[in-house]
């Protein structure tokens, strides 16, 4: 079964730090673009971050820039999403995609674009 597998959500307060994990089976994610989305309620689903198959490109959405850090292992098959300085407005279900497409900025903001998505884990940033 090909499955992305997210881990690592949970409560954190303002200022606090999480780190997300993203693990596939069934399939090797180093022919992979890999991304994180996140959807609050009420929200649209919106691009974080993502990072290309080898981890030579990242981009990250202007709300996160300077806070997050995507990354990635291919020998573990997983990527990452460092979170620091959380704030309030960062809670939401995060979810990682993968892609095997011609990587680009532009796929942040193309849910379409992805092949495979994990389940989501919740995030909450609250004091």
């Amino acid at each position: 079964q090909l499955q992305l597998v997210e881990s690592g959500g949970g409560l954190a307060q303002p200022g606090g730090s999480l780190k997300l994990s993203c693990t596939a089976s069934g399939f090797t994610l180093d022919e992979y673009a890999i991304a994180w989305f996140r959807q609050a309620p009420g929200k649209e689903r919106e691009g974080v971050s993502c990072i290309s198959h080898n981890g030579g490109s990242t981009n990250y959405a202007n709300s996160v820039k300077g806070r997050f850090t995507i990354s990635r292992d291919n020998a573990k098959n997983t990527a990452y999403l460092q979170m620091n300085s959380l704030k309030p407005e960062d809670t939401a279900v995060y979810y990682c995609a993968a892609g095997l497409g011609l990587y680009g900025s532009g796929i942040l903001g193309d849910p379409q674009w992805y092949d495979y998505w994990g389940q989501g884990t919740q995030v909450t940033v609250s004091s």
